[in-house]
């Protein structure tokens, strides 16, 4: 845990008490602060109770009279489309609103490190796609080159349930864009920006409200290095905004597809190969195309932004080659299932959007397509254009007949649940194919999450394959 010292003696109020809201509220009470916490849900209310927590409801008249802060778990609106309750009464009694990031920023320095030979450092890494990979590689990395390290945020525990940093420890974060537009505290040593495509549009009111949120990473501490993929215009202008020129090499600019020759420093991907230029010639150059725990362009990306982030640190090309190959992929992320008779099963149930979609449907050659659920506003009519490399598509859940609607000409057959399409499409696939769940829809017409989704999957195939 990391204590949070800096409220010592003040009442600190909570909103959302699930797992970062839980924390906040330990960490709290470990620096001498008095947490007042409130959840609408009363079975969360009862569990902080539980731990010997005060339940108040923050709405009321007078909640916020002596109170110092308002401490926000992430998934609660704070502005798009109108803030929840208990934070526009904060606003109007004039308390100021923060997150979990904020204070762990505010609290991870201790005076512990004045005896360090190697100070902690923090790489935080944000983005649309990607993230999460990026996060849990750049972590394998740093684990396979013997660097003490953890990894929390958006992944794993919450940032103030990690252990105090240590002589030289790494600590790795996943952030979202909830949690960067709210911090007020943002100060990593690398900064990584995977990539950026619509998303959470209604929280952030728009596209430029949710870029301004992923923005602040880079502009509100000012990291030592920045990372930042420019395959978007976003990110060219980010990089262009965070770099003094061209020559600047505190800025690493990463590409799945640009060639990148005329920087201070960048990497990127061509043809499954990576490759890292300093100062106008090539230092390294790695081959991808075998690394079975990232295949397609999009994860080609991600390899680049963890390279680029842990080269920062002095980590060697022949280490983290070493570490891409034994990478074995996240759960429900391109991750392989099993192999039978040359066909492999890939379940990528995180691609819940078009263009995690179209990332998916672009990394292989022959394809089984496994797909639908809630579909978003759009359909999947942007999916055309990838659509060359699906032999056939079996489609699932509530918008399986509106996506049928819009794949032209595309082999497809309604098969409402996962059960009847895994085994259409494992007994249609020939050797060389792949079977690919990537159902660019939400999972809440069948599962409450997309993992349950994957999980699911994951079971028919192992069932089939005899696992």
């Amino acid at each position: 845990m990391i204590p949070v010292s800096c409220f010592q003696g003040q009442k600190v109020a909570v909103v959302g008490l699930g797992r970062s809201g839980l924390a906040t509220a330990r960490a709290l009470t470990a620096g001498g602060a008095t947490p007042i916490l409130w959840d609408d849900s009363p079975e969360s209310r009862a569990k902080a109770e539980a731990e010997g927590f005060t339940c108040t409801d923050l709405s009321r008249n007078g909640a916020f009279d002596d109170i110092t802060t308002l401490i926000v778990s992430p998934g609660i609106p704070h502005l798009y489309p109108t803030p929840n309750r208990v934070i526009a009464a904060a606003l109007q009694a004039g308390v100021p609103v923060d997150n979990d990031i904020g204070l762990f920023f505010r609290s991870f320095a201790t005076q512990d490190w004045d005896g360090f030979d190697t100070l902690p450092r923090v790489i935080a890494v944000t983005g649309s796609n990607g993230k999460s990979t990026t996060t849990a590689l750049i972590h394998h990395i740093l684990k396979v080159a013997g660097r003490p390290t953890q990894m929390a945020g958006n992944i794993g525990r919450g940032v103030l349930d990690i252990d105090p940093g240590i002589d030289g420890e790494v600590v790795v974060l996943e952030l979202s864009s909830y949690q960067t537009d709210l911090a007020r505290a943002l100060t990593p040593d690398i900064a990584v920006f995977t990539n950026l495509s619509p998303d959470h549009l209604d929280r952030h009111g728009g596209m430029g409200g949710y870029f301004a949120a992923k923005r602040r990473l880079f502009a509100e501490g000012g990291p030592d290095r920045a990372v930042i993929g420019v395959d978007e215009v976003e990110g060219a202008y980010l990089a262009n905004q965070m770099a003094e020129g061209a020559q600047d090499d505190r800025v690493i600019r990463i590409s799945s597809g640009q060639k990148l020759e005329g920087f201070g420093w960048s990497v990127f991907a061509r043809k499954g190969f990576l490759s890292e230029w300093r100062k106008g010639r090539q230092v390294a150059s790695l081959d991808l195309r075998n690394v079975p725990g990232l295949p397609g362009a999009h994860n080609h990306q991600n390899a680049c932004a963890a390279y680029a982030a842990t080269r920062s640190l002095g980590i060697g090309p022949k280490v983290i080659e070493q570490a891409l190959h034994s990478f074995a992929g996240l759960p429900h992320r391109s991750q392989l299932v099993g192999e039978k008779d040359g066909v492999r099963f890939i379940n990528d149930s995180k691609a819940t959007n078009v263009d995690s979609a179209a990332k998916a449907l672009q990394a292989f050659p022959r394809i089984r397509w496994i797909a639908g659920g809630l579909g978003k506003d759009g359909g999947i009519s942007g999916l055309v254009p990838y659509l060359g490399a699906v032999s056939k598509a079996y489609l699932i859940g509530h918008s399986a007949r509106d996506f049928a609607l819009e794949l032209g000409d595309t082999p497809h057959e309604i098969c409402e649940t996962m059960e009847q399409a895994v085994a259409r499409a494992a007994a249609e696939a020939e050797a060389g194919e792949v079977v690919l769940l990537a159902p660019a829809a939400a999972s809440f017409d069948q599962y409450p999450n997309f993992e349950k989704r994957g999980e699911d999957f994951t079971a028919r195939v192992q069932a089939l394959l005899g696992a």
